[in-house]
């Protein structure tokens, strides 16, 4: 595991349990929407979030935390290790209202509350991206260690049983 990226739907926990990851194999950990976001809350343009990601794969360890399925094909085929949380919508709306006014290392401002085109996003995800990303793991999962969390608790059993933390 020396490549490693953790997709799923926002609110799922995926940016927990990669800082989790981080701890226990000491790997460089890379936020998408810290490299996307400018603290205006405007974005950087896609041809520069594309060399930034080109960056990281340049290096010869790291984790990438979050989804950004215009680029999920890219980050498949660099990674050696998979990721995927498959939670219920509802775990995952409430994981992003449990974060409002959270200080976080992977945005550059705090949330005081759910936007809610971000919300519908969330409500849709299981219907209009996750049949891509699977469709791409299928795709690539012959070459890669791929582990879907369809809980939190399983994301904790996974540390405990690999990591022992």
């Amino acid at each position: 595991m020396d490549k490693i990226i953790v997709i799923g739907c926002p609110g799922s926990g995926k940016t927990t349990f990669a800082e989790k990851l981080q701890k226990c194999t000491g790997l460089p950990l890379y936020y998408l929407d810290s490299i996307w976001h400018k603290p205006d809350k405007t974005h950087i343009p896609r041809d520069e979030f594309d060399e930034r990601i080109q960056e990281i794969f340049a290096m010869p360890q790291w984790i990438i935390d979050g989804n950004y399925n215009r680029t999920i094909e890219m980050r498949l085929k660099e990674c050696d290790t998979v990721f995927l949380f498959d939670l219920p919508t509802e775990v995952c709306i409430q994981g992003a209202r449990e974060r409002l006014g959270t200080p976080r290392y992977d945005l550059p401002w705090v949330e005081k509350k759910v936007d809610p085109l971000f919300e519908d996003f969330i409500k849709e995800f299981s219907v209009k991206s996750l049949p891509k990303i699977y469709r791409l793991i299928e795709k690539y999962k012959s070459e890669k260690n791929v582990v879907i969390f369809k809980s939190r608790e399983e994301t904790e059993e996974y540390l405990k049983n690999n990591f022992g933390s």
